[in-house]
């Protein structure tokens, strides 16, 4: 019997719990899902409590923490990506492989040699965005360097969105993943990428206003915005002398533009708490960001302030979001990061009805034989309602088939890793087209 432990039971955890009770019983898992309530771990291996199990833990509690993990054979870290390190610091101590969908941090690359010499697996980046993305490349990477392609160009987006059957709103976004994630994206550092062979850098002031157009056959159009640190990952890819590397993620066309506004006038500011009176409105929110205006009122002031159309599409996604009226927010002593993503929880929250929709688009350039060539991978997903959706699907499940790998022995490679190598990338993908998450490909005429 090999025991799997599931560190958080959050919005991303449905469909990788119910892949391993599924697979329970032909692979000998035993499963527990700790989270900090219990409640919501209870709910999510409801179907499966001969093999499944769901209890509190306080994660943040190295005492309880490191116990319940000497008693698994392999930790899931769905936890908040700050969180990982001490989880994993507690896997090297105790003997013990995990995997995360998170980005790796430096310091965890200066952990390789320990793990390596402890003989465990830690694969990190496993899950859609990291994880589909890098595995769904690098398959047709390889096969390009297999042809002896000479790679020219790689850009990816990725983007959890909302399907077109539950788009009611002019934002066209609804939350499916971590909301806080949303509202904070893009802080922390220039995004950086290659360009015809130059390097491009990108504020986080200007991030949203140096977008790309990404059009998806049979979905339209989509902003794409600059994701991280894309050079990283010519060393990563193997694409050390390619001239064009971008990784971005995808909004739906207009988003982008509306959001600079905020990113503007501060309201993604998160290291201040902002004093507003107690019967503050979302309009005195608004207010508090702007120059004194006594002849315009607010509306018409950030209109004016940011050089915008009135009666534009931008002023129509902040109208919608009712940023102008006199509706109490009824919470104070919060960033102004916390005040807005406490709005756009409510407004943007996807309904009993609703279903999420996650799009990934690559394009590929290269010569070969000094053929110009060109190709466009895309994917799309919907989910299934609020709790199936199709966020949790493709974030759980390349990590659910993960488990088979390392704990049937598939992976002989020990250490901090990705999953960028066919014995990796190859069986998870195979098995995603089993569960509809399928790539089609389409050449471009050059």
């Amino acid at each position: 019997m090999r025991k799997i432990l599931i560190l958080g039971a959050g919005r991303s955890a449905s469909s990788l719990i119910r892949y391993l009770i599924t697979h329970a019983g032909e692979q000998d898992w035993r499963i527990t899902v700790a989270d900090k309530v219990a409640s919501q771990a209870e709910r999510l291996v409801k179907e499966g409590t001969e093999v499944a199990k769901g209890l509190a833990l306080d994660a943040t509690d190295p005492v309880q923490r490191g116990a319940l993990i000497g008693q698994h054979d392999l930790v899931i870290s769905m936890l908040p990506a700050f969180m990982h390190m001490d989880v994993l610091k507690d896997c090297l101590r105790l003997g013990i492989h995990v995997i995360t969908p998170s980005y790796v941090p430096d310091a965890l690359w200066a952990m390789n040699k320990e793990f390596q010499n402890a003989g465990l697996v830690v694969l990190n980046e496993m899950g859609l965005d990291p994880g589909i993305d890098h595995m769904s490349a690098m398959r047709i990477l390889d096969r390009i360097k297999r042809e002896d392609g000479r790679l020219e160009a790689f850009e990816s987006h990725t983007g959890g969105l909302v399907a077109p059957s539950s788009d009611d709103n002019p934002w066209g976004y609804k939350f499916s993943w971590n909301p806080r994630n949303v509202v904070l994206a893009g802080q922390g550092g220039a995004a950086t990428y290659v360009r015809d062979g130059v390097t491009k850098y990108i504020p986080y002031h200007q991030l949203f206003r140096r977008t790309v157009r990404v059009n998806v056959p049979g979905y339209g159009e989509f902003d794409g915005y600059a994701n991280r640190d894309s050079l990283k990952y010519r060393a990563i890819y193997g694409l050390s002398d390619i001239p064009t590397l971008l990784r971005g993620t995808l909004r739906k066309a207009g988003f982008c533009e509306a959001w600079q506004v905020f990113v503007q006038l501060g309201c993604t500011e998160d290291g201040v708490v902002m004093e507003l009176p107690p019967k503050a409105t979302w309009n005195d929110y608004i207010d508090a960001f702007l120059p004194r205006d006594t002849q315009r009122d607010t509306r018409t002031n950030v209109a004016h302030y940011l050089g915008l159309k009135k009666n534009g599409d931008v002023m129509a996604k902040l109208d919608w979001l009712g940023l102008f009226n006199n509706e109490p927010i009824g919470a104070n002593g919060l960033s102004p990061a916390a005040l807005l993503q406490m709005l756009l929880e409510d407004k943007w929250k996807l309904q009993p009805e609703d279903k999420d929709m996650v799009v990934m688009w690559h394009h590929f350039r290269w010569t070969v034989e000094g053929q110009h060539q060109e190709l466009q991978a895309s994917l799309v997903v919907e989910g299934n309602d609020p709790t199936n959706t199709a966020m949790a699907r493709t974030v759980g499940l390349p990590i659910a088939m993960a488990c088979k790998l390392v704990l049937n022995d598939v992976i002989e490679e020990r250490g901090v890793m990705l999953p960028l190598k066919p014995v990796i990338y190859e069986p998870v993908l195979e098995e995603l087209e089993e569960h509809g998450i399928i790539f089609k490909e389409e050449e471009v005429e050059v």
